[in-house]
């Protein structure tokens, strides 16, 4: 039986309950539409091996094994899973997991820019974790790092961009498979995908927003119609059960990918069947935007297959697909339904499109190649690694003409007035910032002894500990 037809067959089976793919009524079998930006087709690669539109520039900013910048700060090998955040002085932080399937040998990286993109340190922000995946950005500025540990016992990282306080393991959000972490901000819940065939779509409501070290964990249960559900995980941590076992009428997904909040939605991606899903929270109801083909993926026609991690542009609304295989692309899906490539990497068939996510200006995006080609073999720049292949990955950035970007106010004009009229305004919505937030849970732990070795986790997960990456540690920028 090839790929094609165990994925038509739906032949998976989760605690001895079916576990069927979700079927889109529309979109299935899309052909390429066309580009807001323009074809690709007749573009020759640029000089870093990338297709782009027209307008555009790329850059490599970090290969790994090699010093970022000038920084001195080797990048790491496997980049995934990225975000952005803003530094306050025009600058931005760029967060990026490494997948490393070895324990205590993955971790994530940062990259601070300046206002002018250029780069100003490098460091690492969490080490001593396994298969850090995707992941996710917060809305007051830490990053989520999902451990992708097949055993079933990985857990979801909190950690600061900045690299001064130190990354908190959230056992309440569940051990899993963990990919990728998307934060509704306006009912400020967390909602996380699983990447297994027969994997399950979580949401995570935090005790004390926007703390989560504590809260309610539930699954998403689909109806014919589309009517989402969520039902309450009774072990989040998996003790005895798998977390997507413990409820039968949930809904298994097919290796769910990357996702994304915008605007009231969630989009996340399932590899296995190649389909790309929403969730409208308002309503509560699921459909799906882009199915491909199997026939189309098989023949290699399909415009998007491989999907994996999404990231959304804020202004334009348009969705950017990563594809793991496919032809290498990162492929646009507008909210008028066109699906065409945005940017295509050539020869680096064997490797698989990362991490997109624009800066916050959202006038470039950064993207990783995670095997792309890299000066040394991979056992040289990670010991922990057996493989003499040099391909440990490039991480990108594109520059152009988006169609979000934040314009440039227009200067300020100097005018006289006989009187002031005075003015009100409701006062801001504020939320702790990552430091005090990861700071105050490092000290409820009571590990915040200074020797960076301790796992900071909730009650009834010890166990975990010995499934993963044992005892593990952590370096802050400030001791790396």
């Amino acid at each position: 039986m090839d790929r094609r037809q165990f994925i038509r067959a739906g032949v998976f089976a989760a605690g001895g309950t079916a576990a069927f793919p979700l079927i889109a009524e529309a979109a299935a079998g899309q052909a390429a539409g066309t580009s807001p930006y323009g074809s690709l087709d007749g573009i020759a690669p640029d000089a870093n091996g990338v297709i782009l539109p027209p307008g555009f520039t790329s850059r490599i900013v970090a290969v790994a094994g090699e010093p970022v910048g000038d920084t001195g700060y080797e990048w790491l090998i496997f980049p995934d899973g990225a975000a952005t955040f803003d530094d306050g002085e025009g600058g931005w932080y760029h967060t990026v997991n490494s997948e490393v399937f070895v324990p205590g040998a993955a971790g994530v990286s940062a990259i601070h820019y300046d206002a002018d993109a250029n780069i100003i340190d490098s460091y690492r922000i969490l080490e001593g974790s396994i298969a850090n995946c995707g992941g996710g950005p917060t809305p007051w500025g830490t990053f989520l790092s999902g451990e992708e540990v097949f055993g079933g016992k990985g857990f979801l990282w909190e950690c600061d961009p900045t690299g001064e306080t130190e990354a908190v393991a959230h056992a309440a959000m569940g051990l899993f498979t963990h990919e990728a972490a998307a934060v509704d901000p306006v009912r400020r819940q967390v909602y996380q995908t699983e990447d297994l065939p027969d994997g399950r779509l979580y949401r995570f409501t935090p005790d004390a927003y926007p703390d989560l070290s504590a809260g309610l964990l539930e699954v998403a249960a689909v109806a014919d119609d589309g009517a989402v559900t969520w039902i309450e995980v009774p072990d989040p941590s998996a003790a005895d059960t798998p977390t997507r076992q413990q409820v039968a009428e949930s809904t298994a997904f097919l290796g769910a990918e990357g996702i994304w909040y915008h605007e009231d939605w969630i989009f996340f991606s399932t590899k296995f069947d190649n389909v790309i899903h929403a969730i409208d929270l308002v309503n509560m109801v699921h459909s799906v935007i882009y199915a491909a083909d199997p026939d189309d993926v098989d023949a290699g026609t399909a415009v998007l297959s491989g999907v994996d991690n999404v990231t959304v542009d804020g202004g334009s609304g348009d969705i950017y697909v990563a594809e793991d295989g496919g032809n290498m692309e990162l492929v646009i899906i507008t909210p008028q339904g066109e699906v065409a490539p945005f940017v295509r990497l050539v020869d680096q068939e064997t490797s698989e499109m990362t991490g997109p996510v624009f800066n916050p200006r959202r006038d470039r995006l950064y993207f990783s190649s995670q095997r792309a080609p890299s000066p040394r073999p991979i056992n040289e720049i990670n010991p922990a690694m057996d493989s003499v292949e040099p391909f440990g990955g490039r991480t990108y950035e594109i520059t152009g003409p988006f169609r979000g970007r934040i314009e440039d106010p227009p200067e300020e004009t100097t005018t006289t007035t006989a009187a002031a009229v005075p003015t009100t305004s409701a006062a801001p919505t504020t939320v702790p910032s990552p430091v005090t937030t990861l700071a105050q849970i490092v000290e409820r732990s009571g590990s915040d002894d200074g020797t960076n070795t301790g796992v900071i986790v909730g009650a009834g997960v010890a166990a975990a500990l010995a499934v993963g990456a044992g005892v593990v540690g952590f370096r802050t920028r400030k001791n790396r």
